[in-house]
């Protein structure tokens, strides 16, 4: 394997983005660190030049939109939040299909920034994309494995140039170079760019998302403790997934019948194999009880996915 160098590689792809970047540009910030790296690149490149639009979908993490606006104020990149999960939750209404979630989504986002570019006034999107990303989205000889929002969503009719500035590299390098660049972010675990909507299985309406959204949070919180306890090791990505499932339970003494939860950790190198994670029977029992007393009325049974990728992928959708 070839050794990665972040300095030769920040020097080399700023250089090249002051030639590719000639006007104004936009970039789709989401607050993970493949976006976060494109915009330190590029605002390095542009200056004030460069515009990060962070589009809230509805289908975030708890909390995000605060948590990305906070990140990129601290970068100093000038940024605009959208709120547009109105838009999102109506155009996923009654889909089922997880490809087909992913590209409208795709298209949803496209069509936000192309309308933020015109009246910004530039022609040039930025995106994080990443190697796993494209390979997954297949193309040429490579089967689809899932369509990525960011490559295989995108319309065919798009009024934007699309750059790429780390493309080429996978998740190892990409976090190598997030911390020579000195990025916060640089060791957080990865979010699916459809967010929570690929989470859901079946239709990612608003109440299902919020179920979804409060279960990662007991996911992320419980874990994280249980790393600084000394229990375990933190995974490399770790969420919860709501699914298509409703089975019997008791609540007291009275008949229940509720949703279930399967929890997901994992730890992989570079996202292209995955080992899922031998969790302390302790701290797996104090997740199903926080998220069936705190989601009771949603959630009545909590399971534990083991698969590794492959045969699985990370995320379920």
């Amino acid at each position: 394997m070839a050794f990665f160098d972040p300095v030769k590689f920040t020097e080399d792809a700023v250089i090249s983005l002051k030639k590719e970047l000639t006007d104004r540009t936009i970039i789709a910030a989401s607050g993970g660190v493949d976006s976060t790296i494109a915009a330190v690149l590029a605002s390095r490149a542009v200056g004030d030049n460069l515009l990060a639009i962070y589009v809230d979908t509805g289908y975030m993490r708890l909390n995000e939109s605060e948590f990305v606006s906070s990140m990129l104020e601290e970068l100093d990149v000038k940024h605009k939040v959208i709120d547009a999960s109105k838009r999102f939750y109506e155009g996923l209404q009654g889909v089922i299909d997880p490809e087909e979630k992913r590209k409208i989504i795709g298209e949803l986002f496209i069509r936000v920034f192309e309308e933020e570019a015109k009246e910004y006034g530039c022609k040039f999107l930025v995106q994080g994309t990443i190697a796993p990303d494209w390979i997954e989205s297949g193309g040429g000889m490579r089967d689809t494995i899932k369509s990525h929002h960011n490559v295989g969503g995108l319309p065919e009719d798009m009024e934007m140039e699309i750059c790429e500035p780390i493309r080429e590299l996978y998740k190892d390098e990409v976090r190598s170079l997030a911390e020579y660049l000195k990025i916060s972010v640089s060791q957080r675990q990865p979010f699916p760019g459809p967010g929570l909507a690929v989470r859901i299985m079946g239709e990612a309406t608003p109440e299902r998302t919020e179920v979804v959204r409060q279960a990662c949070y007991i996911v992320e919180e419980e874990l994280e403790l249980a790393t600084k306890a000394g229990q375990m090791e933190i995974p490399w990505q770790y969420f919860a997934v709501l699914l298509p499932v409703k089975t019997v339970g008791v609540q007291g003494d009275v008949r229940a019948y509720g949703n279930t939860i399967a929890v997901r950790a994992v730890q992989s190198y570079d996202a292209m194999t995955a080992q899922a994670l031998d969790i302390p029977y302790p701290v797996l029992k104090k997740i199903s009880e926080r998220i069936t007393r705190e989601l009771k009325s949603d959630v009545n049974r909590v399971v534990y996915d083991i698969t590794d990728k492959p045969p699985g992928t990370i995320e379920w959708e």
